[in-house]
Formats: structure tokens, C-alpha cells, sequence
């Protein structure tokens, strides 16, 4: 346990927030609120220390966003906990700025953000939160956590904030095989660096998935082969999208990362949304420009003499099945184009295949108490606040499970200070820290003042939080 964290508060003490989870969302909620007078905040995590998707922390790999974005200057480049400043703590500052660099490698900003969880008295880890309860005679959630020596605990809060980040997606052909059986080679990319060198002397690796964590486990197989291409695994690419496609990064189309993309969006029926999410799937689906040229280079040099790539490139076609063939396994996809099916054998499988929100065990007890939508996800406001039933008096917020309502930048780094300067208001039920509603040059949907026709903009999930139950300004102790 850090010795910097507070112990738990008496039971008739609740905590002004408690959040539940430290990844890059919650751990910049816990920075911008350490600098509240008054406010008593404390963040659980699991893990024995925060880690940032270690299973992919490759050399050379970087953020897709800029460095602004880090955990706090977006809505305060005044903390001591920007980017900025873990630099000038650790004498880096004439590197940094001889480097030029805008985009800042994903190494170093898993431990800049170790940085801050450290050094936070805020957050504890070693805690797995196990059960958030409503307890009507204190009046608050009732939050208990257990250690990996067993020892549990309670704590009160009187408002809640969910940051328990996403989980791996698997195809369903490949989840049979997700044994100990199948170990180091059949996996989810967030598990990749614990099993590459494994993988680097299979005979064959397929990976799946046309992201950016594809993109790279790609590019980092064909590394591991031998100069001339001979040696070291084959490397098979496959992807449903019909194209290996690059992320969106022009100056124009990065608003949609912006709150005036998210209002609007807000402000569309619910069917509307949900394809509007599947459309734009290279606004966070794409691949760097960068690391698609990368690849094309190394697969250039092969042809050095009249080589060739061991590589092979398959847009467009999904997995049907996978059997286990004797020490390989046999894959049967679908071209969807030319709706023609196919199979191939493969040694080693990685699915980097994204990851989605999951509703949480330890909100079991509370399920009836969420009012879940039709298909079984939060109802979020503008604010963040999961809609509750009335019975319960504590509000209920979320970090990154909100695409459906919010659109493509609930996962994005860019817009994670915003959201959590927005949180962080709410909470203290004032104005901590002003954030813009208006970042963008674009303008989404029809201009203010034009005439009004067809379907009205509707929002099934915009369920107002009952004025009686939003939180008690935190302010001096009376």
C-alpha cells in the first residue's frame, strides 16, 4: 500500500468522492481534484501500482495524441501535474524540447502517469473494489475493497465515479481457445509483449484487427524476422474493414473530439448514434500514417534483390471459425466483397481486436438501481451522471463507458481533462475549473436560427438527474 494514501474514513465520515479505478481517466480526475480545498477524495485500484497497457508498451511505439494531453493542462496548465512538470522533476526538459517532438512515447507516458498515482496521497492501489452498494441509513455508497492478502475494507462516499476502463474484445471462434492449452499462441494484444519472443519463432502468426495495436504487433513481428525476410515467423495481416486504413488526423476532423461535437451528438436520436459509431471507425480505429509507412518500408527492403515479404495483407475478410489443428490451428474466414470463403493454417493467433465497456461485478447489488438503457448500458447526462433510481440519494458518474452517448471521444486522451474538470464541478456542485463548451471551428448539424423540418433531434439517454438528488456543494466545513 502507499504510505502517502489516507486510511479509511469512520463510517459516519463519508468521503466526498470515491472513484473506482486508476487508469489515465480517473488518475486525472484524482489530479485536478487535489487541488480542491476541502474536498476528500479517494481513488481504488486493483493493481499493485498503476500500469498503462503494459502488454503493448513497445519501443518506439507513441501516443496518438499530442502531449498537451496529458492528465491535467487541457483544463489546468497550471497543475504541478502536467507533463511539463514530470519533466523538469526528472531533467528532462533540453531533451524534450531538442527532440521537437509533438506525439511523446507511450513508455513515457505510462510512467509519467506512474508519476503522478505515486505521489497522489488520493490514490491507493492494492485495493479491488468488490461491491458498491447504496446504504440508505448512512446516506451514501458503501464502497468495500479487499487486498491481495485478503484484508478487506468499507468506505462511505457520497458520490461515486466509475473509471474501471474497458476490457479485450475476443472473436467469439477464437474464445474456446482462450485455455491454458492455447497459451502464447492464442491472445489478445494487450497480452503481447508477455509472449512475443514466443511468437517471434512460430513458423506462421496471424494477426486480426486493422488498428493501431494490429498495426504494430505486425510491424514488430516483421522486425523480428531475419534482414533478408527468411527467417523468423510469417506474418499474416486480416481485417473486416476494406482497407488498411489511416486514423483521421487532419486539423479539421480532430474536432469531433471536441464538447461542441459531443453536444451534438448528444442531441441525435439513439439509432442515429449507434451508426453514426460504426461509420466513423477511423476517427479511433485507424492506423498512424506513420506506422503504415513503416510497415510498407520493411516489406520494401525485402524485395532487395528479388526478394519477397514474407507478409501477406487481407482487408476485408472476417473469422468464421478456428479448430485446433495439431500444432497450429485452422482458421475459415470470409472476403465479404467477393462473398467467397476460405481457409488457411496458422501457428500462432493475435487478436487485436479492440476493447469495449463491460458492466462492472461489483455493481451487481445495485442493478436494480440503475436505470440500464434497452440494451443493458448506462443512461449518461451531459454531466456524467448515471441515471439512479430515486430512492438513491448519492450521484453515480462514469469515465469512458459513454460512447454510445457521448460518440468517438470517450475513449480519446484528448478529451479525458475536460471530462474530468466537467466531473470534478459537478461534484463540488461549482465552478472549480472552467471549461470551454465551444472548441471547434466546425459547425455540427444545421446553423442556429435555420428554419426547423423533418424528425426532431431526440435523445433517449439525456435523463435529467431529479434536482434532489445532485450532491451538497463541497465548501468550507461548517
Amino acid at each position: 500500500m502507499n504510505p502517502q494514501t489516507p486510511h479509511d474514513a469512520p463510517h459516519d465520515a463519508p468521503y466526498d468522492l470515491v472513484g473506482v479505478g486508476i487508469g489515465p481517466f480517473n488518475l486525472s480526475l484524482a489530479a485536478l481534484a487535489d487541488g480542491v480545498p476541502d474536498l476528500k477524495a479517494l481513488f481504488l485500484d486493483a493493481k499493485p501500482a498503476f500500469s498503462w497497457h503494459p502488454g503493448l508498451l513497445l519501443d518506439g511505439t507513441t501516443l496518438q495524441v499530442p502531449f498537451l494531453a496529458d492528465l491535467v493542462t487541457m483544463a489546468d496548465p497550471t497543475s504541478p501535474w502536467s507533463y511539463l512538470n514530470y519533466l523538469r522533476h526528472h531533467d528532462r526538459m533540453f531533451p524534450f524540447f531538442f527532440s521537437e517532438r509533438f506525439l511523446i512515447p507511450r513508455r513515457e507516458y505510462d510512467h509519467y502517469c506512474r508519476w503522478v498515482a505515486e505521489r497522489l496521497p488520493s490514490c491507493r492501489f492494492d485495493a479491488e473494489v468488490t461491491a458498491v452498494t447504496w446504504d440508505d441509513a448512512a446516506g451514501a455508497f458503501a464502497v468495500t475493497h479487499r487486498s491481495a492478502d485478503g484484508a478487506t475494507g468499507r468506505v462511505l462516499a457520497r458520490q461515486v465515479v466509475l473509471g474501471v476502463g474497458t476490457t479485450p474484445v475476443v472473436p467469439e471462434p477464437l474464445r474456446p481457445l482462450l485455455t491454458d492449452a492455447h497459451r502464447g499462441r492464442v491472445l489478445h494484444s494487450a497480452d503481447y509483449r508477455d509472449h512475443r519472443d514466443t511468437l517471434a519463432e512460430a513458423d506462421d502468426v496471424t494477426v486480426l484487427g486493422a488498428g493501431q495495436s494490429g498495426a504494430e504487433v505486425v510491424l514488430d513481428l516483421i522486425r523480428r524476422q531475419d534482414g533478408d525476410g527468411r527467417g523468423g515467423p510469417f506474418v499474416r495481416w486480416l481485417a473486416r474493414t476494406p482497407a488498411f486504413a489511416p486514423m483521421e488526423y487532419s486539423k479539421i476532423g480532430l474536432e469531433h473530439f471536441t464538447p461542441d461535437y459531443i453536444r451534438y451528438f448528444r442531441g441525435l436520436p439513439e439509432e442515429r448514434r449507434e451508426r453514426l459509431v460504426r461509420e466513423q471507425w477511423q476517427l479511433y480505429k485507424g492506423v498512424s500514417v506513420e506506422t503504415l509507412a513503416e510497415i510498407h518500408d520493411e516489406m520494401y527492403e525485402r524485395t532487395i534483390g528479388g526478394g519477397r515479404p514474407r507478409v501477406d495483407l487481407h482487408p476485408g475478410v472476417e473469422l468464421r471459425a478456428v479448430e485446433a489443428d495439431g500444432d497450429g490451428y485452422a482458421l475459415t474466414c470470409h472476403h465479404g466483397q467477393q462473398d467467397r470463403s476460405f481457409t488457411f493454417r496458422t501457428s500462432a493467433i493475435v487478436a487485436a481486436t479492440g476493447y469495449a465497456a463491460t458492466r462492472p461485478a461489483f455493481l451487481d447489488a445495485m442493478g436494480d438501481l440503475v436505470d440500464w438503457d434497452a440494451r443493458g448500458r448506462y443512461r449518461i447526462d451531459d454531466r456524467y451522471r448515471v441515471a439512479l433510481d430515486p430512492r438513491v440519494g448519492g450521484t453515480l458518474y462514469v469515465q469512458n463507458a459513454e460512447m454510445h452517448t457521448h460518440g468517438v471521444g470517450a475513449p480519446d486522451l484528448t478529451l479525458g481533462a475536460w471530462r474530468a474538470a466537467k466531473i470534478l464541478n459537478a461534484v463540488c456542485g461549482r465552478t472549480v475549473l472552467p471549461v470551454p463548451e465551444r472548441a471547434a471551428w466546425t459547425t455540427f448539424g444545421a446553423p442556429e436560427g435555420s428554419a426547423a423540418s423533418g424528425s426532431p433531434a431526440a435523445s433517449g439517454d439525456d435523463v435529467p438527474v431529479p434536482a434532489e438528488r445532485l450532491p451538497d456543494p463541497i465548501g468550507p466545513r461548517r
